[in-house]
């Protein structure tokens, strides 16, 4: 007669596997893209990490309120703006746009970790070589901050790589650049491009120099034989209205939905100061999303490959570009076709794929000390 086995009885469960914790560290006043990006990352790892959110109160944002986009995803998602304290403590821990502290001496806070990101939205030089800010002070104050085993820089987009890269190589400073961009999310609904182009041009973004070229060359951009010249953000035009072709719809900034505006063209015409340069371009993104053709110059098209159409903008580049598309309808619909193929890259899925890649063991900041 055969005895029954006695089995061993279930070892005790370890502790459950922790959850990443990540703390996205960012000034939330920031008007226009840094704030909309940091919200779309708010969304997307609110399910997949312990997320801790930490305002910064610059001094470059003093009196501002919070921007609409992150009060939504904080409030969508259950989760409260963490402001000032004094220890910032996680396996890693995420700085948007070091540029913002450009107007301070000193940060009130600790922040320990494995791994420190600093999510470079701004462009560290201009197209002149020149610094877009004092990139160095800037770090310098986040050095003093850190307690981590490693410091990454993570460029937004391949032109806002190169200049990073190449501030590094000048200045020879200890961080490392990050293998891969962090790129800002553009969950939007793709339109269908209209099945009959017009020459309808139109253009927008936060008013400020930097944003536009010279009057010369919107002139020659936005023409009187096009059909619609819209320019929506152009709040600086206004303060010299004697000086606006009267063909020209100069919208203020803020004044109507960018769905409405981009609904009223059909050709999205970017072009920025010569001295600057976007380092993403989420403007682009939504114009594509909404089913149109871009016209922007060769630096702002490296964030979106061939899905723009880039030139320099100069002669009649812009009027033979739409001449020709407004008389081959297919073509068109083509390259918006294209175009939305290629956002899928910076889905929400997309990211939290490349993020999650990348993040250290959770409790790894443990060996760190405050």
């Amino acid at each position: 007669m055969s005895r029954a086995v006695a089995r061993p009885a279930p070892a005790e469960p370890t502790r459950r596997q922790a959850r990443h914790r990540l703390a996205l560290v960012v000034d939330p006043r920031f008007p226009g893209g840094t704030s909309v990006a940091a919200a779309a990352e708010m969304r997307a790892l609110a399910e997949v990490v312990d997320l801790r959110v930490v305002a910064l109160e610059t001094a470059m944002f003093g009196g501002r309120a919070v921007h609409p986009s992150i009060e939504a995803a904080l409030a969508d998602h259950g989760l409260d703006l963490d402001r000032q304290p004094a220890v910032v403590h996680a396996d890693t821990i995420v700085v948007h746009n070091p540029s913002c502290l450009r107007f301070d001496d000193a940060l009130n806070v600790r922040m320990s970790c494995a791994r420190a990101v600093v999510v470079t939205h701004e462009n560290f030089l201009r197209p002149n070589g020149a610094e877009a800010f004092d990139v160095a002070a800037c770090l310098a104050l986040l050095e003093t901050t850190l307690v981590c085993a490693e410091r990454v820089l993570a460029p937004v987009s391949p032109y806002n790589r190169r200049t990073v890269a190449d501030w590094l190589a000048r200045e020879e400073r200890e961080w490392a650049l990050a293998p891969y961009d962090w790129f800002n999310i553009v969950d939007l609904e793709p339109r269908p491009p209209t099945p009959v182009p017009r020459d309808r041009r139109g253009r927008h973004s936060r008013p400020g120099f930097e944003k536009f070229p010279s009057f010369e060359v919107m002139r020659a951009h936005f023409p009187p034989h096009a059909e619609a010249c819209i320019i929506l953000g152009g709040d600086g035009l206004l303060l010299e209205p004697a000086a606006i072709p009267p063909h020209w719809d100069v919208r203020r900034f803020g004044v109507g939905e960018v769905a409405g505006f981009l609904g009223e063209i059909d050709f999205f015409v970017y072009f920025t100061n010569p001295l600057w340069r976007e380092s993403f371009g989420r403007v682009v993104a939504e114009a594509i999303a909404a089913g149109k053709v871009v016209i922007t110059d060769p630096a702002t098209a490296t964030s979106f490959g061939d899905a723009v159409i880039a030139c320099d903008g100069a002669g009649d580049d812009v009027d033979r570009i739409i001449a020709e598309l407004v008389a081959a309808p297919a073509r068109y619909a083509e390259i918006v076709a294209r175009a939305q193929e290629g956002l899928t890259a910076f889905r929400p899925e997309a990211f939290v794929t490349r993020v999650l890649e990348q993040l250290p063991p959770a409790d790894a900041s443990h060996r760190a000390v405050v």
